[in-house]
């Protein structure tokens, strides 16, 4: 669905997803390997899982306030995308714990430490590819809102004014 707009409201309504875009270079691209490299452990992905949390928190807050709906309705939408974020990041927190289930069934330390390692590195592919989609994702948005389109599915969910 198409509106008639401003510049500066298409630049405001593209603004959620820009925040989300750099989110998630910022938080899941650069922190999480960082991480890894630094050896800091499974409480070391707490830090990045927590700003990504805190930042998809505010796209929820900021979705359900109340100011234009063409620029409400693509914080909504921004909200919406990262609950694909979400998914991976639950999908990952199952394959972590299977992974630390796995490396206590070995005999030896050392080998519990290679399950924990490998297995760890493979449980954070489901949050990579969710980063991946959503970025897909989320440019596609920006474009819409350059376009001054909203998706047909979210005017539905929220119908703009009749105005």
């Amino acid at each position: 669905m198409q509106f008639q707009i401003s510049a500066s409201e298409i630049k405001r309504a593209q603004l959620p997803h820009n925040l989300f875009i750099t989110g998630l270079f910022v938080f899941n691209l650069l922190m999480v390997p960082a991480v890894i490299l630094l050896n800091a452990g499974i409480a070391g992905l707490l830090i990045p899982l927590s700003c990504s949390g805190a930042m998809i928190a505010y796209l929820y807050l900021r979705s359900k306030k109340t100011t234009n709906w063409f620029i409400d309705a693509h914080w909504l939408l921004a909200f919406r995308k990262s609950r694909w974020l979400m998914l991976g990041y639950a999908v990952t927190a199952v394959l972590i714990f299977i992974a630390w289930l796995i490396s206590l069934t070995a005999q030896e330390a050392s080998m519990a430490h290679i399950l924990w390692t490998a297995l760890t590195r493979i449980a954070l592919l489901p949050t990579l590819i969710a980063v991946m989609a959503t970025a897909i994702a989320e440019a596609s948005a920006i474009s819409l809102a350059s376009k001054r389109e909203v998706p047909d599915k979210l005017a539905a969910l929220f119908p703009p004014p009749a105005s």
